[in-house]
């Protein structure tokens, strides 16, 4: 209620009872003046009270016409101002706006279209010039390649190396606990199976990496469905896959929304211990919206940095950004991970 009040509408409506009771008051003095001073004959206590009483109650449901009236015009352009910053936040940067008037609101509206026509220009020129480095990408192949070889050994050294190396020690210490102590040995051996299953988890996603961006010359649609079919018969996460079939995008656009799509599986895989995961990609318009889910432990954005800025979420966020589109995370704590991504097309 009270933020209803504070709006521009009871604004004015506020301001013309505060000119109301200004405008009162000047009249009530002067009429007691004459009253009291000159004492004209047509001039009585009564009718003083009874002319002031009048002009009350007329003025004030004017004032409360006049302020819902003349506050109407500059509530529906602020309205149009606000819906026009709302689509430039959301990406939409092809909105306009168009005020007759040649007031302040008027020249307020049309800086923000420059503004909209200017950012659209940018996007336009970042697509440009994301085709004009395809070229320059086919060169730095060998480059990333060699580089995508360091990250996947080092992480086969943090991830599987260690934990084959767990593996061997608890099973040489349930061999040695076999006779005399069955019991615990059975222990030790349920936690080399959950180390094992750990380990193979770690091996599905780093292979993940050395899939080709098209698999065997197919285009993306069936290049990511034939991807999570070949997850979905290696684990137990089930897939909901929802892309369309005759989506066409540009060769750059494809490679990094598959890419986008590899690196959030492996981070679910990895990370997640998820048991559902959703995937979503409609082209919508002029722009592509990519969505993926899951329903694995998540985390808390505000509080773990460290996976907030991981290599995983770091690389979607550039990939998108390049395109020229919006990359957007929300996760809590127990309720899965959810991405956004919109890239013009």
């Amino acid at each position: 209620m009270k933020k209803r009040f504070s709006s521009i509408r009871y604004s004015y409506i506020v301001s013309h009872l505060n000119g109301l009771f200004l405008t009162f008051v000047t009249i009530l003095a002067i009429l007691l003046s004459i009253f009291v001073l000159i004492s004209p004959k047509w001039l009585t206590a009564n009718s003083i009270f009874l002319f002031i009483g009048l002009y009350i109650v007329i003025a004030f449901f004017v004032s409360i016409y006049v302020g819902f009236r003349s506050s109407g015009d500059l509530k529906q352009k602020m309205d149009y101002l606000s819906v026009l910053i709302t689509q430039y936040a959301n990406g939409n940067y092809q909105s306009r706006i168009y005020i007759d008037e040649g007031d302040e609101l008027n020249r307020i509206g049309k800086e923000l279209n420059e503004l909209g026509e200017k950012l659209q220009n940018q996007v336009k020129s970042l697509q440009r010039l994301a085709d004009e480095n395809a070229e320059l990408a086919k060169s730095a192949h060998k480059s990333a390649v060699i580089e995508e070889r360091q990250r996947i050994a080092r992480d086969l050294h943090d991830a599987v190396s260690q934990q084959l190396f767990a593996l061997a020690m608890m099973s040489e210490a349930a061999i040695r606990q076999i006779e005399n102590n069955p019991a615990l040995a059975k222990e030790q051996m349920i936690e080399v199976a959950s180390a094992a299953n750990q380990a193979q988890t770690e091996m599905r996603a780093l292979l993940l990496h050395l899939r080709p961006v098209h698999l065997s010359g197919n285009p993306l649609p069936i290049g990511i469905k034939k991807l999570v079919e070949e997850l979905q018969q290696k684990s137990q996460i089930r897939f909901q896959v929802s892309i369309e079939d005759t989506l066409k995008l540009p060769a750059v656009t494809e490679e990094h929304v598959f890419r986008i799509i590899q690196e959030s599986l492996s981070n679910i895989l990895r990370h997640a211990y998820a048991t559902e995961v959703k995937i979503e990609a409609n082209k919508k318009g002029e722009e592509l919206f990519l969505h993926i889910a899951d329903n694995g432990k998540g985390f808390d954005l505000l509080q773990d940095q460290e996976k907030k800025t991981s290599y995983g979420l770091k690389t979607m966020k550039e990939r998108s950004e390049e395109l020229g589109g919006t990359f957007t995370i929300r996760s809590n704590v127990d309720e899965g991970t959810y991405i956004d991504i919109r890239i013009p097309c």
